[in-house]
């Protein structure tokens, strides 16, 4: 594959420009300087249409595109899952979680634990959750944005990291939230364009030029086993998604605590001026969340028709890209790297948050603001560093990185979810039950899938959970009563929601039902 100058044209013009308004949007009038607050929490003012769509932005980025639609290949639509749970997940985050953290007005998830629970608590969670998002979060971006460069352009791979870093760096270390926030609105208008043009041209392609919809009843009749939502417990890859355990297993810790407990997805909604704007930033991401299978697991589909003997399933999409015509793979590679560049600045601005507020800032109180913002670009810097060197020995040799990222991860998730889900709705929940659901979901999980090494993942996580849930309600319940630390204000949350929230409750639902009854 190689870039025409029109497509090298369309990509530098999209570079340019997005760096350009991240500088404009994130710009000081007179004499003022960034403060703690105006850097990680974009002043407590971002609007919902840039909170709904940084969501997505931060969310997906070349772990999801070049890994799901690897995982579709493989798969098929079930892995869809991932996505289609999500928005419902985001409705219930909207309505129970962000009430209870803008009421507090916290910072970051390693805060609201210290406040909760301990300090003990924030220091091993903020320093857990940074290992996470530098060696897999970032690391994953880096490596799969990467191929995919190499695929398309030519460029070497260990360049085409250093490229994207320093790219992503100049973009978000300046302007903090704020550049990373406003700006994702061109990134994910650029996504979503990008693929529903690469979804549109493979299926014509498969149909003979015969359109869109002949093309997906072309795929549908030729590999019917690719659209199954439910998997049968003799698919070859059950393992990955067992069946109903979907629906009702461990999917929905997985998604609870990504969507309810990241530093990087909820920093968005922690910077709405208010609730009410924060839950209409969550009701256009969850929309978003329904389309993203179109965009980036149907096309994955689509490469087991037109490129049914790739070496490794990664390398659908680039593959897809491959067949695009000049002027549109510069638009799709643009629209890729819009992916990358976002999810990137969303990592780095919340490693630096993470570091800066929960691990220097209680070691240096007396810091001023700026020199505050001072460190955390700086910790985005040595984030970005630390991702270029490691990413290769640790990703290179993984052939659908995706599944990757959900295993490694969800050997800490449920012990997360227990976490919040305790601190929130359970006054009587201690910070050593804190430890002990923390340090229990790893052992838990490393012990059984050593000993069971059939039993799948996701299931394995539902199973962690639950023994995690019932050993930190016992230590709570072995200890003292006492709310003597407790300096979260659960008391007064205001669950209301708007008429228009409620009404997206019923549609998102609906939208759900009808889709998994067509695929069941």
């Amino acid at each position: 594959m190689a870039l025409s100058s029109l497509d090298v044209a369309i990509v530098a013009i999209y570079a340019v420009s997005i760096f350009a308004l991240a500088q404009w949007v994130s710009r000081e009038r007179g004499s003022h300087q960034k403060d703690a607050q105006d850097y990680f929490l974009a002043s407590r003012a971002l609007p919902w249409w840039a909170i709904g769509t940084s969501l997505i932005a931060a969310n997906i980025s070349a772990e999801q595109i070049i890994g799901m639609s690897g995982s579709g290949y493989v798969i098929g639509l079930g892995i869809a899952s991932y996505e289609w749970m999500a928005a419902i997940t985001l409705i219930i985050v909207g309505k129970y979680f962000l009430p209870i953290f803008l009421k507090n007005r916290i910072y970051t998830m390693p805060e609201f634990l210290e406040k909760r629970y301990s300090p003990r608590v924030r220091t091993v969670l903020a320093i857990f959750w940074l290992g996470v998002y530098v060696f897999v979060n970032l690391t994953s971006i880096l490596w799969l944005g990467a191929t995919a460069v190499h695929t398309v352009a030519g460029l070497d791979v260990q360049t085409a990291m250093i490229a994207l870093a320093l790219f992503a760096g100049l973009y978000a270390l300046y302007g903090g939230l704020k550049a990373v926030a406003l700006t994702d609105v061109v990134q994910v208008t650029l996504l979503v364009l990008g693929g529903i043009v690469i979804s549109y041209l493979a299926l014509d392609r498969i149909s003979g030029g015969g359109g869109v919809v002949a093309g997906f009843t072309e795929l549908l009749h030729r590999f019917p086993g690719k659209f199954n939502m439910i998997l049968r417990a003799d698919n070859p890859n059950y393992k990955d998604l067992p069946g109903l355990s979907v629906l009702l297993g461990g999917m929905w810790v997985m998604n609870v605590s990504y969507w309810g407990f990241n530093q990087y997805i909820i920093q968005r909604a922690l910077a709405a001026k208010d609730v009410r704007e924060a839950q209409s930033g969550i009701v256009l991401a969850a929309f978003l969340k329904l389309l993203m299978p179109l965009i980036i697991v149907l096309p994955g589909i689509a490469a087991v028709a037109l490129a049914p003997n790739l070496a490794r399933p990664d390398e659908a999409y680039p593959h897809l890209m491959a067949m695009l015509p000049t002027g549109v793979l510069g638009l799709v590679f643009a629209a890729l790297l819009a992916a990358i560049v976002a999810s990137m600045g969303s990592k780095i601005n919340s490693i630096a948050t993470i570091f800066t507020m929960d691990v220097y800032r209680p070691l240096r109180p007396a810091t001023s603001a700026q020199g505050l913002v001072r460190v955390g670009r700086l910790t985005a810097m040595v984030a970005l560093v630390i991702a270029v060197l490691v990413a290769r020995p640790l990703l290179g040799s993984f052939d659908q990185a995706f599944q990757y990222i959900q295993e490694f991860t969800g050997v800490f998730t449920p012990g997360i979810t227990v976490i919040f889900l305790l601190g929130m709705f359970w006054k009587r929940a201690t910070a050593t039950s804190a430890l002990v659901a923390a340090i229990g979901s790893a052992v838990l999980s490393f012990a059984l899938k050593l000993l069971w090494p059939s039993l799948p993942f996701m299931d394995r996580i539902g199973l962690v959970f639950v023994t995690c849930l019932a050993l930190a309600v016992a230590t709570s319940l072995a200890a003292r009563p006492s709310s003597d630390a407790l300096r979260v204000d659960l008391t007064g949350i205001d669950y209301s929601t708007s008429g228009g929230f409620k009404l997206a409750t019923v549609a998102v639902t609906a939208i759900l039902v009808a889709l998994y009854a067509a695929f069941w």
